[in-house]
């Protein structure tokens, strides 16, 4: 029996999108003017693909950010710019404004919003509506109060945020749990692609919530995988992605488990680890897992934690990142090993796999071939196989 492949192109699952696209989510259909949503004067956007999302116009979100004041500013991603904002009604919305006007922009713009306009679950940032008005391209989505994980976490000296024990492992297992809705119980399935710490938003209440889904692709239930451009960050690429660029689910699943360790140790997935020669976090994590001294990567900044909860985690990390993606388990075998405390077999466990300047690394790499063009070794979001 032959493999299923799709093949990815701009419009290759738009067929697909369309399905979870047809039914509004804002009863506020009732927004279908379509001032200012030419095909023509969007850059050939159509603006039938915008009919199931609330519209917002350019003067609205001039007004609700101040003119985009500097100080509004929440931070910049790889497709541009997201400012705090207020919509007249009060509501408190964060404002994704695209950078630049690239053909890619505009793709990854329609994808963000054909994604996850229908999509609702609690560890999810919702999407609330868009702005094309002109050659302006918007995302308006819920505020989420404390910011990225990124910033609480690898910045946590110059936060106010505390993250005990408590709290990182709630955030493992909420982020676990929005990646296993993504995966297994929305038809079709959506691989998110860049999971990583600055893609994760805390609430009021440090909940974690996925955002930013530029990258994200739909994957239906009948394939084994998608045949695409390698997109995503360095650092973060399962290997058989990143060589082959062989979509699969399973590629959430690696970068989750990179995320597991940034959580654990406070560290990012930098190539700065391991003394005098340098590694990656995962690896050197899985170095001092060897020499059984595992708990060494434990966040200095944790003084109160279970050595055994810790360590669990970070075998469930290690199970995550594992070389073959066959052997890295569901989200939701994940959500099960992160949430009860039972024995993990760390005697199935190999070398996980890394992906690093050009070299498959890991213990599937001994009969692979190193054919890929050379990705800088920079975290940085990219899309196919250089940096943007």
């Amino acid at each position: 029996m032959g493999v299923s492949v799709l093949k990815d192109s701009c419009f290759g699952i738009s067929l697909v999108l369309e399905k979870i696209m047809s039914c509004s989510c804002f009863g506020a259909s009732a927004t279908k003017t379509k001032k200012g949503f030419s095909g023509q004067a969007n850059n050939g956007i159509d603006e039938n693909l915008l009919e199931s999302i609330r519209h917002f116009s350019y003067n609205e979100i001039k007004s609700a950010t101040n003119n985009f004041h500097v100080s509004n500013k929440l931070g910049r991603g790889g497709f541009g710019t997201v400012y705090k904002g207020t919509l007249r009604d009060g509501v408190v919305v964060a404002v994704k404004a695209l950078s630049a006007q690239s053909k890619q922009g505009v793709h990854e713009f329609l994808t963000e919003i054909k994604t996850i306009s229908n999509v609702r679950h609690f560890h999810l940032v919702e999407l609330i509506g868009c702005c094309v008005d002109g050659g302006n391209r918007i995302l308006v989505y819920e505020y989420v109060e404390n910011n990225s994980l990124e910033r609480a976490l690898l910045s946590s000296r110059g936060t106010n945020i505390k993250l005990d024990w408590s709290k990182r492992s709630a955030i493992c297992l909420g982020v676990a749990r929005g990646l296993t809705y993504l995966h297994e119980e929305l038809e079709p399935h959506i691989v998110h692609r860049d999971i990583k710490a600055s893609n994760i938003l805390l609430d009021e209440d440090l909940n974690p919530k996925i955002g930013d889904f530029g990258l994200a692709k739909l994957f239906p239930d009948n394939i084994t995988h998608i045949s695409t451009k390698i997109a995503g960050t360095t650092g973060y690429l399962a290997p058989e992605y990143a060589l082959g660029g062989q979509l699969t689910l399973k590629a959430d699943v690696y970068s989750f488990g990179v995320l597991i360790l940034e959580i654990v140790s406070g560290r990012n997935n930098s190539n700065n680890w391991g003394g005098s020669q340098p590694k990656l976090l995962v690896e050197w994590a899985w170095q001092l897992h060897e020499e059984g001294k595992l708990l060494e990567i434990v966040d200095s900044e944790l003084t109160d934690f279970s050595e055994e909860e810790v360590t669990r985690y970070m075998k469930v990390a290690f199970f995550c990142t594992q070389a073959a993606a066959n052997r890295r388990p569901l989200m939701s075998q994940v959500v099960d090993m992160l949430s009860r405390n039972i024995r993990i077999n760390d005697k199935q466990l190999t070398a996980p796999g890394s992906f690093q300047d050009s070299k498959l690394r890991g213990s599937s790499s001994k009969n692979t071939a190193s054919t890929s063009q050379e990705m800088s070794s920079v975290p940085v979001t990219i899309t196919q196989v250089t940096p943007r």
